[in-house]
């Protein structure tokens, strides 16, 4: 750094927060994506198998459970920085 100041090694709290959000916010589809194919590894044949029902409840709970979390993320998506 030519005379300038060194930029610091830590991140400032407020900034550091946010990219955690939009981390949390980016990783949301991929779990629901994942939480969803789920049931196609549920037996479908045999003493153990899971009935169509419990799997579509299943896909609706985990639905119902991404639009919370995405509720949760989206105000805090959206806070600007005080100056």
């Amino acid at each position: 750094m030519a005379g300038g100041k060194p930029s610091p090694i830590f991140l400032e709290r407020s900034s550091y927060a946010r990219r955690r959000i939009r981390d949390a916010a980016r990783t949301v589809p991929l779990l629901g994506g994942l939480l969803v194919m789920l049931p196609l590894l549920w037996p479908s044949e045999g003493e153990d198998a899971i009935t169509t029902v419990s799997a579509f409840l299943y896909i609706f709970g985990v639905w119902a459970i991404m639009i919370g979390i995405a509720a949760l993320l989206a105000p805090r998506l959206n806070k600007r920085e005080e100056d």
